[in-house]
């Protein structure tokens, strides 16, 4: 399944598509080069491709990537919150490299988060840690209807602020 949106500036396409194994190594490129800046993740910041890919192994999910100009540009991941009982509530982790960063994608993959996520039959999604000083993010989920519902003081080792405050954030679908 592909879904094409436009850019925000309308002469750029973005694409998502499911991640195959061919795109395991533009998927690393863009983890290592949001992890490493130690704004938004909390992942260590020198993270091998060996632990990040551990990680993932130990958690079910369904991986989309994102091309801007056909240029892999982001990937997220949809999986369940929680498991057993809580398990009718999405979870989803976005991923934007830095080079193409401001040109609407963030905004796009959400959206097509919540569509993915409808069609599995989630009721709602929630994001555990979003840092309070990543406002771009926090802005856009807001703009596409989450709220936030709680804030975990001191939850985020920032790694120009410090310890700062983490939102969780919620959406019913």
């Amino acid at each position: 399944m592909t879904y094409s949106s436009p850019a925000k500036n309308n002469a750029d396409t973005i694409t998502i598509t499911l991640a195959t194994p061919a795109d395991a190594d533009a998927i690393w490129e863009i983890f290592k080069a949001v992890v490493k800046t130690g704004d938004s993740y909390t992942y260590k910041t020198d993270t091998s491709r060996k632990e990040a890919e551990d990680i993932w192994k130990r958690d079910p999910r369904t991986r989309y990537v994102v091309r801007y100009n056909n240029a892999i540009a982001a990937f997220y991941d949809l999986k369940p919150n929680q498991r057993g009982l809580g398990s009718h509530i999405a979870n989803a982790g976005y991923m934007v490299h830095p080079d193409f960063q401001g040109k609407g994608i963030g905004k796009t993959m959400g959206q097509h988060s919540i569509e993915e996520a409808r069609k599995k039959g989630y009721k709602a999604m929630q994001f555990n840690m979003v840092v309070s000083t990543n406002e771009k993010a926090v802005n856009c989920w807001k703009s596409i209807g989450f709220s936030i519902i709680g804030t975990i003081p001191k939850a985020f080792d920032h790694k120009q602020h410090g310890l700062v405050d983490a939102y969780i954030m919620h959406r019913f679908l």
